[in-house]
C-alpha cells in the first residue's frame, strides 16, 4: 500500500511538473505571439477614445466596458475558431490572409497621413448618446465592428508567430493573447478617457502639489492624444509594411526582402555595439516606407472608386 501510494504521488508530481512546463510553454508562446501585434494594439488604443467623446462622463466607463466585452467576444467566439481551423486545414491561406490584413493597416496609416497633408478629412462629431438608449447601442455596435477588423489582425499576427507549435499550445497562447491584449487596450483607453476627470478632481484639492499635478494632467491630455495618434499611424505602417515584406518573401518573391535585410545586416555591422537595435531600426524604417507606398496605392484606388461611384450616382439622379 505504501509503495503504491508513493508511486501515485510520484505520478502526480510528474503530472504537476508537466502541467507547469506546459503553462510555461503557453506563456512563452503567448508572449511571442503578442509582441508582433503591438502596432495594432497602439492603433486600437488610439482609435477607441473617440467613441466616448462628447457623451456624459457617467456613461464613459460603462460604454468602454460594453465595447471591451464585444472585443473579447470578437476574438474568442468568432475569430479564434476560424483561424484555428485555417491553421489546421488550410495553413497555406494564412500568409495571403495576413498580407490582406497588413495591406489594410498600410491603407489606414497612409490614409491618415494623406488626410493631414491635403487637409481633407472628416471631422469627428461628438456623440449624442442617451444612457442605455438606441443611440448608445448604435455607438457600441459601431465600435465593436471597427474592433473586429483590428482584433482579427491581432489574432492572425499572433497566430503567425506560433504556427510551429502544437494545436493545444497554439489555442492556449491565442486565448491568453486575446484576453491580455483586450485588458491592456481597454484598460489604457479607460485610463485615457478618465484622465481629465482625475486631473479636475485633483485641481479641487486643497494641496498645492495636488492642484499643480491636476492642472498638468488636464493640460497634458490633448498632447497625449495627439502623440498617441501619430505613434499609432507609424505603428500601422511599420507593422503592415513588415507583414507585406515577409509575405511576398514567403510567397517566393525575394528581391525586396533581400535588399532590406542586406541593408539591415550592413547597418548592424557598422554599429556592432548596438547591432540588434540598429538592425531593427533599419528594418522598421524600410517596412514603414513600404507600408506607406502600399497604403498610398490602395488610398488612390479607393479614391478613384469613390469618385466613379459618386459620378455614377449623380448621373443616375439626373436621369431620374
Amino acid at each position: 500500500m505504501a509503495l503504491g501510494l508513493a508511486a501515485l504521488l510520484d505520478d502526480v508530481a510528474a503530472l504537476v511538473k508537466l502541467s507547469a512546463a506546459s503553462i510555461d510553454d503557453i506563456g512563452a508562446a503567448a508572449a511571442k505571439a503578442g509582441t508582433k501585434a503591438v502596432g495594432v494594439v497602439v492603433d486600437d488604443a488610439a482609435v477607441t477614445p473617440r467613441y466616448v467623446q462628447g457623451i456624459q462622463p457617467a456613461r464613459e466607463l460603462p460604454i468602454i466596458w460594453k465595447i471591451a466585452k464585444g472585443s473579447i467576444r470578437n476574438k474568442i467566439v468568432f475569430i479564434l475558431p476560424a483561424i484555428m481551423l485555417l491553421s489546421e486545414f488550410a495553413s497555406w491561406a494564412l500568409t495571403p490572409l495576413l498580407m490582406v490584413g497588413g495591406t489594410y493597416l498600410c491603407f489606414e496609416g497612409a490614409e491618415k497621413i494623406w488626410e493631414k497633408l491635403t487637409g481633407h478629412h472628416e471631422e469627428d462629431k461628438p456623440a449624442a448618446v442617451e444612457a442605455g438608449g438606441d443611440s448608445e447601442k448604435t455607438l457600441v455596435g459601431g465600435a465593436v465592428r471597427t474592433d473586429f477588423i483590428l482584433s482579427a489582425e491581432i489574432m492572425v499576427i499572433a497566430l503567425n508567430e506560433v504556427t510551429d507549435q502544437g494545436f493545444w499550445l497554439r489555442l492556449g497562447a491565442l486565448i491568453i493573447v486575446a484576453i491580455l491584449i483586450t485588458v491592456l487596450v481597454y484598460g489604457v483607453v479607460a485610463l485615457i478617457v478618465k484622465m481629465d476627470d482625475v486631473g479636475l478632481a485633483l485641481v479641487r484639492r486643497k494641496s498645492t502639489a495636488a492642484r499643480r499635478i491636476g492642472r498638468n494632467m488636464v493640460l497634458a491630455m490633448p498632447v497625449v492624444m495627439v502623440v498617441l495618434s501619430y505613434v499609432g499611424t507609424v505603428a500601422m505602417l511599420w507593422v503592415g509594411g513588415h507583414i507585406v515584406l515577409n509575405g511576398i518573401h514567403e510567397l517566393g518573391w525575394d528581391p525586396l526582402y533581400d535588399f532590406v535585410h542586406h541593408l539591415e545586416h550592413n547597418a548592424a555591422d557598422w554599429a556592432p555595439v548596438a547591432s540588434g537595435f540598429v538592425g531593427w531600426i533599419v528594418n522598421t524604417f524600410f517596412s514603414a516606407i513600404l507600408g506607406f507606398i502600399v497604403g498610398s496605392v490602395v488610398v488612390g484606388i479607393v479614391h478613384l472608386v469613390k469618385q466613379f461611384t459618386g459620378k455614377h450616382d449623380t448621373h443616375a439622379d439626373q436621369g431620374a
